[in-house]
């Protein structure tokens, strides 16, 4: 009897049915697998979304927005950057150098270069104006400043910040109307100089100490009057004449957009008798 040789890979009608039925699953295990991670991805998108909706998204300033400021507004910002001492601070300061004596003017210097230059104290030339300080720019230079020959403003040196950086400039007066300026480092509060103004003559003289006993109301309280109308940063008050009509404290403030805006506030009751803004 002849025996045929077993063929290999040979296989029952059975097994062919249970590979067909495995590859059957397994091609729908993927497709779930796949709907699965699709319906995820979704998921996080959506969830993603939703998020960006709440969370506000992070703005950083515009590189552009100093730029937008023009040259009076940068120059108002870089000196109140880098001032210190407060408008009230220096006028304690200032005073308190004068026994017995009253202010009668106070500017932060680099403010505004509006006024005339006069060689400083030191000897070091003026490159800018020197501005009011409080809280609110108000420099003498404002629309309101004191007038030229004004005793206030008699030989009042005007250092630029320069390389000692801001200053505070004061006048500040004795009972007979002597006037003495007082320059103050705006960054930690020292007395820079202190003497007379020797450029004044009697009639000056006279003429501050008449002023004085005609104020009732301080700087500070004007300066109070001033930024509770506008708020910003005080840079010059100053005592002037209100064209024959009294006296007025002129207080310059600045504001958050860098703009000085003027105000003269009558000496005796604190009414705001004038205000302009400089929009430059």
């Amino acid at each position: 009897m002849r025996l045929d040789p077993r063929r290999k890979n040979r296989h029952s009608p059975r097994s062919r049915n249970l590979k067909v039925t495995g590859a059957a699953a397994c091609v729908a295990a993927a497709a779930l697998l796949l709907t699965a991670c699709g319906q995820s991805s979704d998921s996080v998108t959506s969830a993603a979304t939703e998020a960006a909706k709440v969370l506000p998204q992070k703005t950083t300033a515009s590189p552009s927005a100093t730029a937008d400021l023009t040259e009076a507004q940068q120059e108002r910002k870089r000196g109140l950057d880098a001032t210190e001492v407060t408008f009230d601070d220096a006028a304690t300061t200032a005073v308190g150098e004068v026994a017995g004596g009253k202010l009668v003017d106070l500017d932060l210097e680099g403010v505004d270069d509006d006024r005339d230059e006069s060689p400083s104290p030191t000897g070091t030339g003026s490159p800018t104006g020197s501005p009011s300080p409080t809280d609110a720019a108000s420099p003498t230079g404002s629309p309101t400043g004191s007038p030229t020959g004004s005793p206030t403003a008699t030989g009042s040196p005007t250092a630029s910040p320069g390389a000692e950086g801001p200053v505070w400039v004061a006048e500040v007066a004795e009972k007979d109307g002597t006037v003495h300026t007082v320059r103050i480092n705006a960054v930690d509060g020292k007395v820079i100089d202190a003497r007379v103004d020797e450029d004044q003559d009697d009639q000056d003289k006279q003429q501050t100490a008449r002023w004085l006993s005609e104020a009732t109301q301080t700087p500070e309280q004007a300066a109070k009057v001033a930024t509770e109308k506008k708020k910003g940063t005080v840079t010059s008050v100053s005592l002037d004449d209100n064209d024959g009509n009294g006296v007025i404290w002129s207080v310059d403030v600045v504001g958050s957009d860098w703009k000085k805006t003027t105000f003269d506030v009558d000496a005796k009751n604190d009414t705001i008798v004038r205000e302009e803004t400089d929009n430059d």
